[in-house]
Order: structure tokens, then C-alpha cells, then sequence
């Protein structure tokens, strides 16, 4: 029986590229996100290439949707070996002016939704062989002064907090999720990405270089973050 990924927050960028790589690998492949017709291009796309792949049309900014669309992938695809989380709201780029539903926005699909997912995923990947949470964050999440000052020049201050939150998050479910052979691991993403929304025709980090790196970190299942550049 083959292994299935599923790769939440699916757009043109790294999700696609994790899509991608992994059903190259032979992973069957459930696509989670909001535009159908995105979702359902991919999938047609993987099965070209001979990839079992499902679409999920889904928020995953809410927490039973989340659930719900994990719940539908393992209908689809069988137990779940790899939950990917690409997801991510841009907004309240100003926090000294955002309104409280765009902060709670922001931390609804950066961390409520991504737990939400694991916590539904978790006794499938408790029995899998090589599980995994992977998962994509950015370089604003660090706490320096340099980095927190492009955080504020970029109106990514929402951003920057929920990156921050997930860098620690990662850290600790991996040593939570370690006893029960769980690997996770995060991409720490320091450029802009081809294809992204924040490309502007000028990235300069192509997507299937994160998406082999997250094949690594899979397979070595030792560092928790990898950063890229």
C-alpha cells in the first residue's frame, strides 16, 4: 500500500513543488485548499504523472474544516504517513492598526488549523512507519532586530508573529511527538519564493529546491529546521 501526503494550504509555490516531489516518491497525494479549481488542476496534473491524488476544497483557518478535510483524505488515500502545512493568512501586516478578526486570522491558520490537522492525523501517524509533520515557515519568525525591522518595512507584522509561534510550535511537538517515532520538521524560508504570491518577478528561490529539502529532512528525520536561502 502506497503512502499518503497530505499537503495543506495548496497553491503554486512550495506546496505544489512538495506535491510534486512526494508523489514522485510514490506517495499517493491529497491537495487542501480554498480554490477548487486550483486543486482540481493539480490533481489532474499528478495523475499525468501516474499519482493517485485527491482535491479537498477547504478553510483551514477553522478548525473543524481542518479536521474535516484530514478526515476526508484518509477516506480517499488510506492512512496518512505525512501531513505538509503550507497555509498561512498575510493579514494584519500593521498590528498597531489591525482589527481583531484579522489578528485571529492570522492565528487561525498558522497555528489553530495547523494543530487542528495534526490532532486529527495523529493515530494514523502514531501506526504509520515514517511519519511525519512537515512543515513551511519564513524568516521573519525570528526575533532579531534586523529581521523585525523588514517585518515591519514589509507590513508582515502578522506574519512575522505567527511564523515566530510556529518556529516554536515545531520544536516543541518535536520533542513531544519523538516518543511515539514522529518525525517534524520545518523549512525556514529566507527568500522569496518563484511562483508565490510574493513573487514580483524577482525571487529568486525556486520551489522544487524547498520541496527536495523537505525530501531530505524526511528521509534523515534528524534537524528540526532547515533554513533556505
Amino acid at each position: 500500500m502506497s503512502k499518503t501526503i497530505v499537503v495543506c494550504g495548496y497553491g503554486p509555490g512550495i506546496s505544489k513543488a512538495v506535491a510534486e516531489k512526494f508523489g514522485a516518491e510514490g506517495f499517493a497525494v491529497a491537495l487542501v485548499g480554498r480554490n477548487a479549481e486550483r486543486l482540481a488542476a493539480g490533481v489532474k496534473a499528478l495523475g499525468a504523472k501516474g499519482v493517485k491524488a485527491a482535491a479537498i476544497p477547504a478553510d483551514l483557518g477553522d478548525p473543524e474544516t481542518a479536521r474535516a478535510a484530514v478526515k476526508q483524505a484518509r477516506r480517499a488515500l488510506g492512512p496518512i504517513t505525512v501531513l505538509q502545512w503550507s497555509a498561512y493568512d498575510a493579514g494584519a501586516g500593521d498590528l498597531t492598526t489591525a482589527d481583531a478578526s484579522a489578528i485571529r486570522g492570522v492565528l487561525d491558520v498558522g497555528i489553530t488549523g495547523l494543530l487542528s490537522a495534526v490532532q486529527e492525523a495523529l493515530p494514523d501517524l502514531r501506526k504509520e512507519k515514517d511519519a511525519a509533520v512537515l512543515v513551511t515557515n519564513g524568516g521573519f519568525g525570528y526575533a532579531n532586530p534586523e529581521t523585525d525591522a523588514v517585518g515591519v518595512q514589509y507590513n508582515a507584522m502578522g506574519l512575522s508573529v505567527v511564523n515566530a509561534a510556529k518556529h516554536k510550535l515545531c520544536g516543541l511537538l518535536s520533542k513531544k511527538l519523538a516518543p511515539d517515532n514522529i518525525y517534524v520538521g520545518q523549512a525556514m524560508v529566507l527568500g522569496s519564493v518563484k511562483g508565490s504570491a510574493y513573487d514580483s518577478g524577482q525571487a529568486t528561490l525556486d520551489p522544487a529546491v524547498v520541496a527536495a529539502k523537505f525530501w531530505d529532512l524526511y528521509r534523515a528525520r534528524a534537524a528540526v529546521t532547515a533554513e533556505i536561502a
